[in-house]
């Protein structure tokens, strides 16, 4: 990442794509801006940006749809935009990879806070893996090869894993057989506290068992602890 923050903001409103680009860029950042996924993907390919506010309802291709196709690769944090009160769009642009989201109409100054609180933890990924940073770690039959976040099985699958996954099963495998709150979770993996009904961990603990358990309808690597949070219920063994 640069000195200066480079963000694209992506909405179909030119009021919004002007007044947030103007707020960032008097508080240090750079901006660019894009009407829709097709001018976002010409600017992806011309420019490096660190991350993308990515608004959910917009004409042709979707928000929801942009962030599935854009965390394939891991590669560019994405906060997104959501109509007020649209909790399905919150839940599922979570599900498909964003890293945070914030609903219409918000304070910019919250806009500036989740974007640098973004910026930070991906800017430090080496400080989520901490002791597991360059070393290959094995459990249950899966290797994760923490520098270049790459997971595999021993059958040969290999599964793709975005930021924000990395990032928990990180936190997971550092700390076997720990109970950990949704709170400690986030404050983990995100360096923010919880808010009342914040359901990104829980919506993180699904897609990632959805992609290391047997079944994860019954899951028995990443478990529920009632009243308590999860435990990662599997030793873990670190190559040095």
């Amino acid at each position: 990442m640069t000195d200066i923050p480079h963000i694209l903001i992506v909405d179909d409103h030119r009021e919004i794509r002007d007044a947030v680009s103007r707020y960032l860029e008097r508080n240090g950042m750079r901006a660019s801006t894009a009407r829709d996924a097709v001018e976002m993907d010409a600017k992806l390919k011309t420019g490096r940006f660190d991350l993308i506010v990515l608004d959910v309802m917009m004409p042709g291709e979707d928000g929801i749809s942009v962030c599935r196709r854009l965390s394939a690769d891991g590669t560019v944090p994405i906060l997104m935009l959501t109509a007020l009160g649209e909790e399905t769009d919150r839940i599922i642009g979570l599900e498909v990879g964003a890293d945070d989201y914030l609903p219409k109409p918000f304070n910019p100054r919250e806009l500036l806070a989740r974007i640098k609180a973004i910026l930070r933890r991906s800017g430090r990924a080496e400080a989520h893996a901490g002791s597991l940073t360059s070393h290959r770690v094995h459990f249950a039959g899966w290797t994760l090869d923490t520098d270049r976040q790459e997971l595999r099985h021993a059958d040969g699958r290999e599964v793709h894993l975005t930021t924000a996954e990395f990032r928990l099963l990180t936190v997971f495998l550092e700390r076997p057989r720990f109970v950990l709150s949704r709170d400690q979770l986030l404050e983990l993996t995100s360096g923010r506290a919880a808010h009342v009904f914040d359901r990104t961990i829980d919506n993180q603990v699904s897609r990632l068992r959805r992609k290391i358990e047997e079944d994860p309808a019954r899951p028995g690597l990443i478990t529920t602890v009632r009243g308590g949070g999860y435990s990662f219920a599997t030793d873990v063994k670190v190559e040095t």
